[in-house]
């Protein structure tokens, strides 16, 4: 079993920045890949930006250029840095990551975090 505590997120003006972090834990894991889902009132969750294991990112199209995910691979830890945020960038934000344990895949959801950018 593998944990995700995320941390960061809050209110924002327009224009403004935020930062998630999360960090996995648990015993005896690999990290295939680590994400940052989001998810609006009303809509479906989306991938916002994810990380592989060889570091290799790709975001969606309408975060490219504001958002960056990095991550620290000994403390099993991924950040999301929003910039020049906007009011449609209000949504939940979830961590997301698939681990491999004895040569099996697992995925795991964090609780979620509110990020909202006021206008």
């Amino acid at each position: 079993q593998v944990q995700l505590v995320e941390s960061g997120g809050g209110l924002v003006q327009a224009g403004g920045s935020l930062g998630l972090s999360c960090a996995a834990s648990g015993r005896s894991f690999t990290i295939k890949v680590m994400a940052w889902y989001r998810q609006a009132p009303g809509k479906r969750r989306e991938l916002v930006a994810s990380i592989s294991g060889d570091g290799s990112t790709s975001y969606a199209d309408s975060v490219k250029g504001r958002f960056t995910i990095s991550r620290d691979s000994p403390k099993n830890t991924v950040y999301l840095q929003m910039d020049s945020l906007k009011p449609e960038d209000t949504a939940v934000y979830y961590c997301y990551t698939v681990t491999i344990l004895n040569n099996r895949g697992y995925a795991y959801w964090g609780q979620g975090t509110q990020v909202t950018v006021s206008s």
